[in-house]
């Protein structure tokens, strides 16, 4: 289980989290949501590590503050919001750098089926730099899934922190690596991710963290958290959950399905 605890965190004399308790369990795919500048990604930031904290963090009941950069690697990996490259790599090239942070070092082969996985099985040999945004996110998703690429090891879970997973995706691609993440959850590991798309996140997530103002509103199902009175609190505007507009052109994700192969 990830388990934080009073997580405070600052940005010279600006507090960002106030307070903040977070949960997620292994066998969950965890969504944190909230308005932009909520402090989603400072969270997520606090949960890895990435950034000073008062507070705790225990991850599988390792508090991360004291815990080994290896002993972290063999248990997570980490897909950041943004991923800048100076040097022009392949792609085969940048997903193998998973393979040196995890402990499936021996196992090449998982290049491929990770490529696989993401849609981008021919992709393997082309530069890094020439690929789409889109395409660029799904080969980081493969680099850290080489890392992690079995979802429990030893009896114990994995664990995916993906900050804005489909924020540059298709429809399509969304819901592949919705579906991904989902997966591993059910397979035994835990995702924590950072989403915008409330319902991508209905449909996917188990569990729902909603930040506003550096403070949780409230963590729970779906259901729990998605309702009208507190996502308009959250968001500043009136929300009526599951209520199209009443004139004009309007998509709904959950109306969308990955086509059979």
């Amino acid at each position: 289980m990830l388990k934080a605890t009073n997580i405070n965190l600052s940005y010279g004399k600006r507090q960002i989290l106030h307070g903040v308790d977070f949960a997620a369990q292994s066998g969950e795919f965890t969504a944190i949501v909230g308005p932009n500048g909520s402090g989603k990604t400072t969270l997520m930031k606090a949960l890895i590590g990435e950034e000073e904290y008062s507070g705790e963090v225990i991850l599988e009941g390792r508090n991360i503050a004291t815990a080994k950069t290896w002993e972290l690697a063999a248990v997570r990996g980490v897909l950041p919001q943004a991923t800048a490259l100076a040097f022009p790599f392949t792609v085969a090239e940048v997903v193998r750098l998973g393979l040196t942070s995890g402990v499936s070092a021996g196992r090449e082969n998982l290049v491929g089926m990770a490529l696989e996985r993401v849609g981008l099985a021919t992709y393997a040999g082309r530069l890094y730099q020439e690929l789409s945004g889109g395409e660029q996110q799904r080969v980081q998703l493969a680099r850290v899934l080489t890392q992690v690429w079995e979802p429990t090891a030893h009896g114990k879970p994995r664990w995916l922190f993906l900050d804005e997973p489909v924020s540059a995706l298709d429809i399509g691609h969304q819901l592949v690596v919705m579906q991904i993440a989902q997966d591993f959850a059910r397979a035994g590991g835990g995702v924590v991710a950072v989403m915008h798309d409330l319902n991508l996140t209905a449909m996917f997530c188990d569990s729902v963290a909603l930040i506003s103002q550096g403070q949780l509103m409230r963590q729970g199902t779906p259901s729990e958290v998605f309702c009208d009175e507190l996502l308009s609190q959250a968001y500043h505007c009136a929300v009526r959950v599951n209520t199209p507009p009443a004139s004009g052109t309007f998509l709904l994700p959950h109306a969308a399905s990955l086509a059979a192969e």
